[in-house]
């Protein structure tokens, strides 16, 4: 059976293009183009989301809870070899009233009901990403309306995350360190950024899971 590995996240991992308001094709979107890095040896499923949040129930939007969703979305794909989780950015919003800090809870109990779960091939394997942060200019934006004040506590969670990983004993990778938002609503990934994401963790995934096997 080929090493299943899901990627759980929001519209960053869903593919939203802002030029267009649609989706980015399977030859851009980041899961995708890491399915195709990765060959045929990998099953690459995509659950993104627009709007999904770690764990809040937004009261505008139905169904965007990552912690709701996230035990059937791992039972539907199981067995499964790793989850890779990018969320975050949605927590930022205005509405929520939340510091980086907090965000980093959610991540914690997305994290820990993973952990916990019967859908293992073997042993867990997971995979934090902070998201890149989101520009200042988003603020004053169309999308800004809806996110509001939203900028600063981005550019905090990766240092929370990794907090929040090393203490469950999971991976971690910060996104910035190879994206770049769009100059549209300064929150979504460039088509580049896309690729660029995609090379980074399919080789997280590969060693992972590689070097798992040569010590099993």
């Amino acid at each position: 059976m080929k090493k299943r590995v899901v990627i759980f996240g929001d519209s960053n991992t869903w593919g939203y293009d802002a030029a267009t308001g649609g989706r980015f094709n399977e030859e851009i979107r980041w899961p995708m183009v890491a399915a195709n890095l990765l060959g045929s040896e990998y099953r690459i499923l995509e659950e993104g989301l627009c709007g999904r949040t770690t764990c809040l129930d937004d009261p505008f939007n139905e169904g965007l809870s990552g912690l709701t969703y996230l035990l059937p979305c791992l039972q539907t794909h199981s067995p499964i070899d790793m989850l890779v989780i990018m969320l975050g950015t949605n927590d930022c919003k205005q509405r929520f009233s939340l510091t980086a800090a907090n965000i980093a809870l959610g991540m914690r109990r997305l994290v820990k009901k993973a952990l916990e779960a019967e859908v293992w091939r073997d042993k867990p394997n997971i995979l934090v990403i902070a998201p890149g942060p989101i520009l200042k200019e988003c603020e004053l934006s169309d999308v800004g309306k809806n996110m509001g004040i939203c900028s600063d506590k981005s550019y905090e969670i990766a240092k929370e995350y990794e907090l929040i990983a090393k203490e469950l004993g999971v991976g971690f990778f910060d996104s910035a360190s190879c994206v770049t938002m769009n100059d549209i609503d300064f929150m979504h990934l460039t088509a580049d950024s896309h690729k660029a994401l995609a090379k980074k963790v399919s080789e997280i995934i590969k060693n992972t899971l590689e070097s798992k096997e040569m010590k099993a």
